[in-house]
């Protein structure tokens, strides 16, 4: 039997009912366990939370730990245009994807193939750890990279190397749920820079006539927006094309379609030409060339798959001439 204890309060109508009430619950067994389960109720959220990581910035919730989150989502797309810094992670400023699968890292560094290139999770590029705020990574060409991790809302983190002061940002979603078709529009440049070639497949009977309808290749450089075409026979073989023409082109938003932009090529010793261009598939596309009201298609030749050395840099969007 435990002593009883009296508690000092001042008041002696106090000082009584303390002694005469705690006596009684150490003599009631049940009462005392039932006082224990109550603390340990109260306690165990305290000391579960410490074991996971405590996301700020702004972001009120969020009690999983980081591989949970990084594993809830299937993709995360690497949002370049919010890009902070001057230095540069590879790996990550060559992808439009990054997946966690198991330990091992996949990327989509290719918009061709994108959704079923490796079950859409893209091409295995190294491995991985989890640490409670960071992420290590390890590529099997650019080496290791340990990223800092703050979560920013239910599914964006920033990943920071504190090396370079560098910041980039990742949104989560399910591969059922990501919308490819807004991802090829976003990124359509880099989308026509993916093949050696577009050859003309297609050529509409309505329409006036026009200059343009005599060139049936056009090939998009991935230095400095330019431009070359050619008027050889469809069915020339790519590596054999003789380039009449070239120029620089720029591509640019229509206002209120997310789904349709501008493509103009201006010709070093020609003109301007403006089309509105639309996607047809991740190989072939479609030019309405506005003065003639001609309808031209073209498909892809020669396609350039970038493997795990990653590919093209990309480069935020107002710097590709997308307004």
């Amino acid at each position: 039997m435990l002593p009883t204890v009296k508690i000092r309060s001042g008041n002696p109508e106090k000082e009584k009912w303390h002694a005469n009430w705690l006596p009684c619950y150490n003599k009631n067994p049940d009462v005392m366990k039932t006082i224990k389960l109550l603390l340990a109720l109260l306690i165990a959220p305290i000391l579960l939370s410490s074991c996971s990581i405590n996301y700020d910035d702004g972001y009120v919730g969020g009690n999983e730990t980081l591989p949970q989150l990084m594993h809830r989502y299937e993709l995360w797309y690497v949002d370049y245009d919010r890009t902070t810094g001057n230095g540069d992670i590879p790996f990550l400023s060559r992808a439009f994807t990054i997946s966690f699968v198991n330990g091992n890292l996949f990327a989509n560094n290719n918009l061709v193939g994108i959704g079923a290139t490796g079950n859409g999770y893209g091409i295995n590029v190294g491995y991985y750890d989890f640490y409670p705020d960071a992420i290590r990574f390890f590529h099997n060409v650019y080496g290791q990279y340990n990223l800092e991790v703050t979560r920013l809302s239910a599914n964006e983190i920033r990943l920071y190397d504190r090396n370079q002061n560098t910041s980039y940002y990742l949104v989560g979603y399910q591969r059922n749920g990501f919308d490819y078709n807004r991802l090829f529009y976003d990124n359509i440049t880099y989308f026509l820079q993916e093949y050696k070639a577009w050859e003309k497949v297609y050529t509409s009977q309505y329409g006036a006539l026009n200059d343009f309808d005599h060139e049936n290749f056009v090939q998009f450089l991935s230095s400095g927006n330019n431009f070359r075409s050619s008027q050889d026979a469809s069915g020339t073989p790519v590596n054999n094309i003789y380039w009449d023409f070239t120029g620089g082109y720029g591509i640019y938003n229509v206002p209120g379609n997310a789904y349709a932009k501008t493509l103009t090529l201006d010709y070093d010793f020609w003109g301007n030409e403006a089309f509105r261009l639309t996607v047809i598939n991740d190989s072939r596309i479609r030019l309405f060339h506005q003065a003639s009201g001609t309808t031209y298609e073209f498909q892809g030749r020669g396609f350039i798959q970038y493997l795990k050395e990653g590919g093209l840099k990309r480069v935020k969007q107002e710097e590709l001439k997308l307004s």
